[in-house]
């Protein structure tokens, strides 16, 4: 695996390509941190953020087995 800094990835990146196609991963750095790989599409790995909707309905059974009643135990106590 070649480690390279961001500059030298620009002027290379038609050679760090071609590595890629064939296999090769190439780690891109800026001020010697690791920001980005150069990877061929069948190597890469898709890492999905949820959004707030993906949790909807994900509470069932969070307060109790009846919910409805919990819920209404709460709201009698602040009458």
């Amino acid at each position: 695996m070649l480690e390279i800094g961001a500059e030298a990835a620009r002027k290379r990146l038609p050679e760090l390509l071609d590595r890629a196609h064939v296999g090769e991963q190439t780690i891109v750095k800026k001020r010697g941190i690791p920001y980005a790989a150069i990877v061929a599409l069948d190597q890469r790995v898709i890492v999905r953020k949820e959004g707030l909707l993906s949790l909807k309905s994900t509470g069932r059974g969070l307060w109790s087995k009846n919910s409805s009643k919990k819920i209404d135990q709460y709201r009698n106590e602040w009458e």
